[in-house]
């Protein structure tokens, strides 16, 4: 598992650097995102990752990698949003949203590494289509949850999703990355 958690990191080096160039070029303009718009944002890209997997052709230049990137950065704006709620006007300098980032991150490895250690990183033997396919469960799950306004019977919230997709999205990422 230790070399999971350097995998992780690496993975989220990539993501959280790309996160400060756009913070850089737009600022926390993503603040003003409702969580069904950041939502359907990650589900485009899964459904992009998806289409890539399953279609010969491409006709745009960009792998499954950079969407894999998105998913993470737009899930952990989806939990920024949660806790700080959705504003007017960009509201966060670089320095509070990577504050926040990295406070959803280290919440999140924690949650991959009790559930690694549960599981027995039974993701290592998953291929990235499956990975792919449970991110999307997960969306449909959330789309629900989000139209039955956040309210749940038995099943854990929109946050611990938000979180289980990002670390699929990891997962996947560090199996690209082996290849």
């Amino acid at each position: 598992m230790q070399e999971t958690s350097k995998q992780y990191d690496a993975v989220i080096e990539t993501c959280r650097n790309l996160f400060i160039k756009k913070m850089s070029d737009y600022g926390s303009a993503w603040r003003i995102l409702r969580l069904p718009s950041l939502t359907d944002q990650i589900f485009i890209k899964a459904q992009r990752i998806r289409g890539l997997q399953q279609n010969d052709v491409r006709k745009v230049d960009e792998d499954e990698v950079s969407e894999f990137i998105g998913i993470i950065n737009y899930c952990i704006m989806a939990l920024v949003q949660l806790e700080l709620g959705v504003v007017e006007q960009p509201d966060l300098s670089t320095d509070e949203a990577i504050k926040y980032y990295d406070e959803k991150i280290s919440l999140t490895k924690q949650l991959m590494m009790d559930k690694n250690h549960d599981y027995g990183e039974a993701w290592r033997d998953m291929r990235v289509s499956s990975l792919t396919d449970l991110i999307l469960q997960k969306l449909l799950r959330v789309k629900q949850i989000e139209n039955n306004k956040g309210k749940t019977l038995v099943s854990e919230g929109i946050d611990a999703n938000y979180q289980d997709m990002i670390n699929y999205a990891v997962f996947a990422m560090i199996h690209l990355n082996e290849k």
